[in-house]
């Protein structure tokens, strides 16, 4: 496997997948930082292919605008790693795709890239299902490896509270 989960991350997983199969729920993923990470192990369970919808992998900010609708001027007011910036990825994910949840990811991983407001680690998570956005930050310790599984721990959680909670 690419890095290793928590159980109880691995629990959420298989909670997720039971519970858009039973509900016929449909999830996309639009990630930077994470890099497809959280698409992967959505996808590593079994029966996917029922409710995963497709996923992005948008790093660069021409591809947030492109693929997933983050207006230009989000970006150059907010920049990449921001609230309103998720919030748009997410809401893109759901107008564009039609899936019932869509989650976008946006984090500084390291070791560069850092500013004095936007520190190494920091990670926002939106999340958009039937019409109500939920939004998220969180700084994760460690290097680059650790902040990008954490961050895909945490965005499991996420969609498993807003989906089965």
């Amino acid at each position: 496997m690419w890095c290793n989960l928590k159980e109880n991350t691995k629990s959420q997983l298989e909670a997720i997948a039971r519970h858009c199969t039973a509900q016929k729920l449909t999830i996309s993923c639009a990630e930077s930082c994470t890099g497809g990470g959280l698409a992967y192990y959505l996808t590593e369970q079994p029966g996917a292919s029922a409710w995963f919808e497709q996923s992005f992998v948008t790093y660069a900010n021409s591809a947030k605008e492109i693929l997933v609708g983050v207006p230009e001027a989000t970006l150059e007011e907010h920049g990449a790693v921001s609230k309103q910036t998720v919030e748009a990825m997410a809401q893109g994910l759901v107008s564009r795709c039609g899936c019932d949840l869509g989650i976008g990811i946006s984090g500084i991983a390291g070791p560069s890239g850092s500013t004095t407001d936007k520190p190494v680690g920091l990670v926002w998570f939106g999340l958009c299902h039937r019409g109500k956005l939920i939004t998220d930050s969180q700084v994760f310790a460690g290097g680059r490896s650790e902040v990008r599984t954490a961050a895909i721990e945490h965005a499991i959680t996420l969609i498993a509270n807003t989906l089965i909670t």
